[in-house]
This record gives structure tokens, sequence and C-alpha cells, in this order.
């Protein structure tokens, strides 16, 4: 028997998906360059899966790794993640039909004969047919949200594995400056004391020893900032890594040395960032995302097809059931006549949603070259500092040894050897900032390049 011709209908328009089919946006229209401004080396980029490992200090390691599973934030990015696929799990329950049962059973009293019982049975089952793809694209939409919800992920672990790399700096450039004031405040004692000698034997003034007492005070007061810089730096390390404050402190001793790493860094070229940057490849899947739900506003516009049916029998007793079976088949073909334009506005806001997500796209692809290009040229101009500072302290730890000496023989006066030491503290400082500098700009640039994460984190994604 010949199938009536409406049952063949939702098989006809299978193929069938209301809005565009969502295609990547290719480099050259995001403005992607084909190389980079700044000098780089040349070749592909390194595996940065890890590039906290690069700089060989085994603390800054185990306090990267430690935040990477215990920090707060990526908790709350991992349950925004749960939340997206269970989504995606509740949009592709759409595609099939729903279906109800029923059971029931009684019992009929009645005075003038004997009791009976009364047994049912029944199941309701309703689809909506996807007849222009609607929930296809509801689908394909929320697959894309959970993606990007990944990618988030992604871009949350790698943000938190900079700060902690920033801060494990900025701990041990702290301990630096304390040993360095605090070894300045030795000499300056020595001075000090020198001064009161020769105060004493009226070989000068008392000036002499005011300046002394003076620079000496200047250095100490230096100190309890950086003891609370030091705090402050060891505090945010053991938050990041999902512990109160107070709880890394004990790692951070003995004082350790600012956290060297490789001269350069190969950054390969401008379109490996649309690849490696999982905020470049969250917003792309943004961009597919909205793309999806102009199929699903325009499938709103269109006619839909509901078919429902049921099923049920009853008896007196358990063993008739299957004797009388009833049931019934609908269809039913709605579409919308007037709803004073709300569907078609509806359909055209979900358009510039998608023009809003190709811009916001665009954007974070030209900022993620954007941050490439300053990581390159803040690191060479960092070692570059860092390499003249080093000729400066050389230079300036000379003068004040021959201005120490002089000035204790009485071949030179006191604002001669106070103009040294205030040179070599300033070049012994100056240096471990650029030491800081130099380390901090191969945090930016691993950043900027995407490092710190990889697909395997993303194991789920669009499932």
């Amino acid at each position: 028997m010949p199938k009536p011709c409406w049952l063949l209908l939702p098989v006809l328009l299978a193929g069938c998906a209301a809005g565009p089919d969502y295609a990547r946006p290719q480099p050259a229209a995001l403005g992607v360059p084909d190389a980079y401004q700044a000098p780089a080396p040349a070749g592909a980029p390194a595996d940065l899966t890890q590039w906290w490992a690069v700089f060989g200090d085994p603390v800054l390691t185990g306090l990267v790794d430690q935040a990477l599973a215990g920090n707060l934030d990526i908790a709350q990015g991992e349950a925004r993640l749960r939340q997206a696929r269970e989504a995606l799990v509740q949009t592709r329950a759409g595609l099939l039909p729903s279906l109800d049962a029923s059971a029931g059973a009684g019992r009929n009293f009645d005075n003038s004969g004997p009791n009976s019982n009364r047994l049912s049975l029944g199941a309701d089952a309703a689809w909506q047919v996807d007849l222009f793809g609607g929930v296809r694209r509801s689908v394909e939409a929320a697959r894309a949200d959970s993606e990007a919800s990944a990618y988030d992920l992604a871009a949350v672990r790698t943000a938190i594995a900079g700060e902690v790399a920033r801060n494990y700096v900025l701990a041990r450039q702290a301990q630096a400056s304390l040993a360095i004031a605090r070894d300045t405040l030795v000499t300056q004692d020595d001075n000090l004391e020198i001064a009161g000698f020769r105060v004493q034997a009226g070989l000068v003034s008392s000036l002499d020893q005011e300046q002394a007492r003076q620079q000496r005070a200047s250095t100490a007061a230096s100190i309890p900032g950086l003891e609370q810089s030091l705090a402050a730096a060891a505090n945010r390390l053991a938050v990041l890594t999902g512990q109160a404050p107070g709880a890394v402190t004990d790692r951070l001793t003995p004082p350790g040395a600012i956290p060297e790493g490789p001269e350069a860094v190969a950054a390969g070229i401008p379109a490996d960032t649309l690849r490696q940057r999982p905020d470049v490849r969250g917003a792309e899947r943004a961009l597919a995302a909205a793309t999806a739900r102009i199929g699903v506003a325009r499938a709103a516009l269109l006619p839909g097809l509901g078919i429902s049916g049921n099923v049920g029998t009853s008896a007196l007793r358990f063993g008739g059931l299957g004797d009388v079976v009833t049931g019934g088949l609908f269809t039913s073909l709605s579409q919308i006549l007037f709803d004073g334009g709300r569907r078609q506005a509806a359909a055209r806001a979900q358009e510039e949603a998608a023009d809003g997500a190709f811009a916001a796209y665009k954007a974070t692809v030209l900022t993620a070259l954007e941050d490439v290009e300053n990581g390159l040229v803040a690191l060479r101009a960092a070692r570059e500092r860092a390499a003249q500072i080093a000729i400066s302290l050389d230079a300036s730890t000379n003068a004040a040894l021959l201005a120490r000496s002089q000035y204790r023989a009485g071949l030179t006066d006191f604002q001669t050897l106070l103009d040294a030491e205030r040179s070599l503290l300033g070049a012994r400082d100056g240096y471990n900032q650029a030491k800081a500098d130099a380390a901090n700009a191969l945090v930016q640039l691993y950043l900027a390049l995407g490092g710190g994460w990889q697909p395997t984190d993303l194991s789920n994604e669009g499932s």
C-alpha cells in the first residue's frame, strides 16, 4: 500500500536548513599580514604548551602546575563548560520524538452485583518535524557555544599561568631588591662610621656625617616597602593556586634569582595566531554560533509540521489487555499569518548579531597580532637594556670602590663618595629591574603566541 505523500515530506525536506551555511573566514578577510613587522627568529613556533618550564625554575613550574589544578577561576570555567555541554544535549533532544506512557487500575463496587476491576495502558507520542532545519541550526549553534566555552576555559588557563609567572617574577625581584638594600645599608653604616671619625678628628665638617646619616635613612626607609611588595606577591601566588594567603611563603625561601629564559622566541607567521590563541578560536566559534542562529530565526518564519499519535487499551482483567487496542495518528501544519513583524525583526536582528560577531572575531585577531608585535619588541628592548645596564653596573661598582678608597685616604670629598654610592645603588636596582622586565616580556610573548594550553585539554569538545 503506497504511503500518503505527506509522510514523505519530512524526508524530502531533511536536507533543507534555513539560513546560511557557516564557512570559517580566511586570514585575508581578517586583515592578517604575511609576516610580523617586528624582527623575529625564523622558523615554526616552538611547542609552548608548558612554556613556563623553559625558565628552568622548579619552584615556578610547581606553582604554575598547582594553579592549573586548583585555581578557582579555572574551576568556574570548567563548570561553565559542563553547563554548555549539557545545553547541547538538551538542544539535540529537540530532534527526537517525545513519548509518554500511562497506566491505570481501578475497582468498581456495586451492591447489586459482583465487583469488577478495571485496567488500562496507554502511550502518547509527539514529534515536531524539523522541516526547515530550525532545530538542526539550534544544535549547530549549541555545539559552537560548547566549543567556545572550551576555548574560553583554555584562555583562562593561559591567563592564570601568566599571572602566576608575573607574580613569581615580582616576588623574586622584591627579594633581590631587599638584598641590594640591605647590602647597601651595610656599606652606608660603614660610611657613616668613617664620616664620624673624620668629624671627630677635625678633618671634615659635620656636613659629611649628616649626609651619610641621611643617605642611610633613605635606604632603610625603602626596605618596608620592598617587604610589603614581597608579601603581596607571595599572597597573590597563594590565592592563584587556590590556597589561603601565606600558604606559599615558605616555598619562596631561601630567596632565588629572577628566572631567565631564552634570548629569543620563534614566533612563526601571523596566520599561526588563528590556530594557537584560544581567545581567537573562541571568538571564531562565537561567530559560528551567531551564524547558525540566523537559520533558527528564519526557520521560525516557515510552516511547522507536527505529528502525534496515541495507543491505548483497557480490560477487566490483566490477561485481556491485548484484546482491544485503540489508537490514532494525527498531523498538524501551522504557519504564522500575522505577528506584527516580530519574527521578521528577530531574523534581521540575528543577522546583525552575526555581523557583530564577525567584527568581534576580527578585532580579537588583530588584538592578538598586536600582542605578538608588542611582545617581540618588548623582549628585544628588555634584553638590550639589560645588556647596557650591566655595563653601567660594572662601571658604577668600580667607581664606588675607588671613591670609597680615596675618601678613606682623604683624597676626595664625601660628596664624590655619596654620588658614587648613589650611582651604584641606581645601577644595581636598574639591573634588577631590567632582568625582571626581560622575564615579564618573555612571559608576555609566550601568552601572546597562545602558549599554555593544548587541544587535549578540550578532549570532550563538541560532545
